[in-house]
């Protein structure tokens, strides 16, 4: 009688498994996770505490795709720039990851060290400690939703009707697919640094 070998377990592969879960599904559950493994649920539970501990991994993974702010003293909203760009493509990749990390409290490790460089920039460029906190949460927003716009399909609105003559002629007129979704993030991205600086400035 042949005996089959149990498939060996590491948790890159835990992590390959649940991440194609999530792209292909939108969810993640442990049992579909261990379907997927050809392995028993308490057997990834030798690697992981559990579904959230996996998430985070998968936050710690996804960061390794971002450069953090490098605090070399040059302009802050061009490093705060270089950041949310990195950001933003690492989420594309993967956008149905992004509910689940919006659903649970952020406690990987390298994700919370490029934060505490955003809030070294913030503080650096005078937003007072009171409101680093909201503006990183700003620049979380546009963020995700920019990585979303950027895995959108490439006609995002298409209004096959008479009366909306004015959108119709802005969608024309506008670029598409990937041209649209990167210049639409630029201009958001400048707005959003404009506003920063105008609002310390006032202050």
């Amino acid at each position: 009688m042949v005996r089959r070998r149990k498939r060996l377990l590491d948790t890159e592969t835990i992590l390959d498994a649940a991440l194609a879960c999530v792209d292909n599904t939108g969810r993640l559950a442990m049992a579909e996770l261990a379907t997927r493994l050809g392995v028993s649920t308490s057997s990834i539970y030798h690697h992981f505490s559990g579904r959230t501990a996996i998430i985070e991994a998968l936050r710690e993974r996804m960061a390794t795709a971002i450069d953090p702010p490098p605090l070399d003293g040059s302009d802050w909203s061009e490093q705060v720039g270089q950041w949310m760009r990195g950001y933003r493509r690492a989420l594309a990749e993967h956008p149905s990851l992004i509910p689940l990390l919006n659903e649970q409290t952020m406690t990987a490790g390298s994700v919370l060290h490029g934060y505490e460089r955003i809030a070294i920039l913030l503080r650096g460029a005078g937003v007072p400690m009171r409101d680093v906190v909201l503006w990183i949460s700003v620049l979380d927003c546009y963020a995700l939703g920019a990585a979303l716009d950027l895995a959108a399909p490439d006609d995002v609105w298409r209004p096959e009707r008479d009366d909306l003559p004015t959108l119709v002629d802005a969608i024309t007129a506008a670029p598409r697919g990937r041209d649209r979704a990167d210049e639409a993030f630029d201009v958001g991205l400048d707005a959003l640094v404009t506003g920063l600086r105008r609002r310390l400035g006032a202050d």
